[in-house]
């Protein structure tokens, strides 16, 4: 999918205003959370003998945010007046300094700030309902990206929503452009989505020390 990259926002974004910090590589207060529902088994893979979900939320912690189960109310989050960080434990080695930055960069812009991937796969398109339908060469993949983590929303986001609309980034990034500024960032080669063990095996050789 393709993020807008800040577009204006039909909803008013009432937040704390932290731009004030002494120091500008000061990290904002802001809770966060790690996705890992509607994923199946796949959060529990090992990775570096870990599971991935505990490899993200170790991640999530190193960043300096505060972490917050899944489960705790959205009133709650609402509440705090805090920007909220999502993390999808499928991109479990998302680097903390890369999580942090697109903190730093949510709060100053006041708009959500996702974390992508370029697509490397060739894409293609099918025609036709028929038995023998006709396979097209798809969109230009160098226009095309890849959600991955996080998803930083800032508080005046986390304010005009009533309950996260999905746990999918994906189709998570794309309800919230419909409403508010959005804006993307690209994460480093290790903060690349995992389909399956074997793309598990591929990012622990890619990260291996």
């Amino acid at each position: 999918m393709t993020p807008p990259d800040s577009p204006d926002s039909p909803d008013s974004l009432d937040s704390p205003d932290w731009s004030d910090l002494e120091d500008e590589d000061e990290l904002p207060p802001a809770l966060g959370t790690v996705l890992e529902i509607n994923r199946g088994s796949l959060p529990f893979e090992l990775l570096h003998g870990e599971a991935l979900v505990a490899v993200a939320a170790w991640g999530l912690g190193e960043s300096g945010v505060t972490p917050v189960d899944i489960g705790t109310e959205w009133e709650g989050l609402a509440d705090s007046g805090e920007p909220v960080v999502l993390h999808d434990c499928l991109c479990p080695m998302t680097p903390a300094d890369f999580i942090a930055e697109c903190l730093r960069e949510s709060v100053r812009r006041q708009a959500v700030v996702v974390g992508v991937r370029p697509v490397t796969d060739t894409v293609k398109t099918v025609d036709g309902a028929d038995a023998l339908p006709t396979v097209r060469m798809g969109p230009d993949r160098e226009q095309l990206l890849v959600v991955t983590s996080p998803v930083v929303l800032p508080a005046g986001v986390v304010a005009a929503l009533d309950a996260l609309p999905s746990d999918d980034m994906g189709e998570l990034v794309a309800m919230l452009a419909e409403r508010f500024p959005v804006v993307t960032r690209e994460a480093p080669p290790e903060g690349r989505r995992v389909t399956g063990p074997e793309d598990v095996a591929v990012l622990e050789a890619l990260t291996a020390r």
